[in-house]
């Protein structure tokens, strides 16, 4: 991503700013391409709950065993298993000065944790960005990765778990005011200087 970074200048008030932000989107939106970008681009670590719990799995911890088959069917992970990670995670020195999420929270009851695991820290949510992907294409994506657990069927019942179950945030969050939606079927440029563009207004 190092052309994204030499094309897009980041906006100076996100640059200053220790920024906590939520990455929306269906699976094979690009959240992970562009958290990667953003991390480096804006000095906080991109926070993968689906990187950290396929590792889980294949490292046959604790945890790995108890999401495996979850995650192989394509339903979502308890909100209880969720908000462990996701707290541990935050607690960590690497996250004081912000952090970007990417796939968390996956529901409004998710979303409620996410606030109060902030309130802890005397932190609060700044942005969040909806990248919005065709169904048509996401499953193009997600079939191109071609990882284990990426069959069509399973693909396409993460869609219809998406769509009944983490739709729901972008009323939620834009009743907040802290969604912004981003055309994620540009070039990866595109759509990386158009969250730096979202993120800078809302910093």
């Amino acid at each position: 991503m190092a052309e994204v970074a030499a094309a897009h200048e980041v906006p100076e008030a996100v640059r200053s700013g220790n920024l906590r932000a939520v990455l929306l989107g269906a699976p094979g939106s690009g959240k992970g391409t562009q958290a990667e970008f953003l991390a480096a681009a804006l000095g906080v670590p991109a926070i993968s709950t689906g990187a950290m719990l396929r590792d889980a799995v294949a490292l046959g911890s604790a945890l790995g065993s108890k999401v495996a088959g979850i995650m192989g069917s394509g339903a979502l992970v308890d909100d209880g298993l969720m908000a462990e990670v996701i707290r541990d995670r935050l607690d960590r020195p690497d996250a004081s000065r912000g952090f970007l999420l990417d796939g968390y929270p996956r529901t409004t009851g998710q979303a409620a944790t996410l606030d109060e695991i902030l309130e802890e820290c005397r932190g609060k949510l700044d942005a969040v960005v909806l990248l919005e992907v065709p169904e048509a294409v996401l499953v193009q994506r997600a079939v191109a990765r071609r990882r284990d657990d990426d069959r069509e069927e399973v693909i396409r019942e993460r869609l219809r778990v998406y769509r009944e179950k983490t739709e729901p945030l972008v009323d939620h969050y834009e009743r907040r005011s802290l969604l912004t939606r981003v055309d994620g079927e540009q070039a990866v440029a595109d759509v990386a200087a158009a969250i730096l563009r979202a993120l800078g207004r809302r910093a």
